[in-house]
């Protein structure tokens, strides 16, 4: 059941759908995905969304566009496509409504949502000895060892992307430490990682942006990072209500 699982305020995100069109290379990569949320939940098969919002200008939706949405729940990712019925405004909320056009189902291929943040890190390349607990299948670190300061600006149950004036090699395998405040209090993390990307950030010479993958990553640490994001994203829900 559609409401059961979905809920006003939660986050999805959607693509547009063209399903007779075939797509050039270049054409793939002009489809956007669009971030917004769930205004309420109408019937079994309609809902309202807001209309995104990219760079301070709103996305129209087009009546009869197809789009692929994700919904981030609690219980996980869920995916659907559905079809834009009708678009109105109300209490200066632009709202699209939206029709199921396939069941609701959950997803995997998209396990983690990030979740954009501002958070200090320590990190540097894991020694030979750290590497070889690594592969098999432990977690050691060396304590005492020099760090280089940077900070996290996304984060999700699978990785994180941090912004450094320094840069590390792709591929490079990396102990990661910092802290999240949750309501148990603060808890620090140390994590090893796997640098899948590096480039510079553009309009800004000498800092680099990095998107790393956990590895061998505890189950429960890993539960409460995605627990931290969903805690964020319901106080950022709460303030935005409450102005």
């Amino acid at each position: 059941m559609l409401s059961d699982i979905i809920s006003a305020g939660q986050i999805l995100e959607m693509q547009e759908v063209k399903r007779n069109a075939p797509e050039t290379e270049g054409e793939q990569e002009e489809k956007k995905v669009h971030r917004t949320k769930v205004f309420d939940v109408l019937s079994e098969d309609q809902l309202e969304v807001m209309m995104p919002i990219e760079k301070g200008l709103m996305v129209l939706l087009p009546v009869d566009g197809e789009f692929e949405l994700w919904f981030y729940t609690e219980n996980g990712l869920y995916q659907c496509y559905a079809r834009v019925l009708d678009r109105y405004k109300s209490n200066n909320v632009y709202i699209a409504v939206m029709e199921l056009t396939s069941n609701l189902r959950k997803h995997q291929r998209r396990e983690y949502y990030r979740f954009s943040c501002a958070l200090e890190m320590n990190s540097r390349e894991m020694d030979e000895e750290e590497i070889r607990a690594l592969q098999e299948k432990q977690l050691y670190f060396k304590s005492g060892l020099p760090v280089k300061q940077s900070t996290i600006v996304d984060i999700s149950g699978g990785g994180l992307r941090f912004i450094s004036t320094f840069n590390y090699n792709t591929d490079a395998l990396l102990y990661c430490n910092f802290v999240l405040r949750t309501k148990g209090g603060m808890k620090e993390y140390q994590m090893a990682g796997k640098v899948l990307a590096v480039r510079e950030v553009e309009g800004k010479p000498g800092s680099y942006e990095h998107r790393v993958q956990y590895l061998n990553m505890d189950v429960d640490e890993r539960e409460e990072i995605i627990k931290y994001i969903f805690e964020q994203e319901r106080r950022q829900r709460h303030k935005e209500r409450s102005i």
